[in-house]
């Protein structure tokens, strides 16, 4: 595309990152050069310049530079026929509007420098175009469990606003070093990256920090093993980068298995282990009637970690929070 044009946001579309936006219609735009083109204010949001993480409203106008075409489909390298038989392997949920696959843990989400071997490029098995499946949300890399899209531009419109107004219920189950009390709860605690060292970490930062971000984590404990280790369902309310796995780090309970966001009793307790953080069940209204309902197996990390502290599936309610919802009604 050699022209700029100024597009308007659909009303599904409202709350919608301006990053997430582009990415929906032009795929081939990577973070790189989406952040070039954000940076040199050649993004304007009416009229204004705006930064990746800005939230759109319904109805604004969005000035669209020129932006590279899209690679030639066939000059793409083609998958091969074991690619796309393991990518229709990861299938929980399929319709004409809606895929949800089961992210296996350290495959990661999207492509990057280092990174040649990821969901993104397995959505090649479905079509080029239009008949390409469009990213809605993120799962960490070394995260397992339920990662949904939509199938026409549309959906994903309805489905990334779903999540943009919490209309999404993300369920996941993790194992976290001792005993969090009390057993239930909300933590709201502000989050920014930082510079660690060698590598970026999100730490906890005060509101008026211009870094910080709010973020909301509700939890319950499912069940424990002595005062060792609890195994807890967490559902985010906001979607920052690392939230549940910063938010655990924050109180006191490590997720296991976690390499950045960890102390010497939770690295201690992890030995033998990768991350036990699991998406495992997602509710939220289908782009055109009624409701998914998708739920994710427990991924091989997983079972390792409840066969090491002796947890069975059948002790987790379907819906862990529902009591929750009880005792505040």
């Amino acid at each position: 595309m050699k022209e700029v044009r100024t597009l308007y946001v659909d009303a599904g579309e409202d709350g919608v990152r301006v990053d997430r936006w582009f990415k929906r219609r032009w795929p081939h735009l990577n973070h790189i050069a989406l952040n070039k083109l954000f940076r040199s204010g050649q993004v304007r949001v009416d009229g204004s310049r705006v930064k990746g993480d800005t939230k759109l409203t319904a109805g604004a106008q969005v000035r669209v530079p020129p932006l590279p075409d899209a690679p030639d489909p066939d000059e793409k390298q083609a998958l091969s026929k074991r690619d796309i038989a393991f990518a229709k392997s990861l299938v929980l949920y399929e319709d004409e509007e809606v895929l949800a696959l089961n992210k296996p843990a350290g495959l990661a989400v999207q492509g990057g420098t280092k990174t040649t071997h990821h969901i993104d490029k397995l959505l090649s098995a479905w079509g080029e175009g239009v008949n390409r499946p469009r990213l809605v949300h993120r799962l960490d890399r070394d995260t397992s469990g339920v990662l949904l899209l939509g199938k026409t531009p549309a959906a994903a419109a309805k489905l990334s606003g779903s999540f943009a107004r919490r209309r999404a219920q993300k369920t996941y189950w993790a194992i976290v070093a001792g005993n969090p009390h009390p057993v239930e709860g909300v933590i709201e605690l502000h989050l920014a990256k930082r510079g660690v060292g060698d590598r970026e970490l999100v730490v906890p930062a005060e509101p008026k920090d211009p870094d910080a971000q709010p973020a909301e984590t509700e939890f319950v404990s499912i069940s424990r093993a002595g005062p060792r280790v609890t195994w807890m369902a967490l559902r985010p309310h906001t979607g920052r980068t690392h939230q549940l796995r910063a938010h655990m780090k924050a109180i006191g309970h490590p997720i296991l298995g976690d390499p950045k966001y960890s102390d010497d009793k939770a690295l201690q307790l992890s030995e033998g282990l990768k991350l036990q953080l699991h998406a495992r069940s997602i509710l939220l209204p289908h782009p055109t009637v009624g409701t998914l309902a998708i739920q994710a197996p427990l991924s091989p990390e997983m079972k390792a970690g409840f066969a090491k502290f002796g947890f069975s599936e059948d002790e987790a309610e379907y819906d862990p929070f529902a009591r929750r919802q009880v005792k505040r009604r």
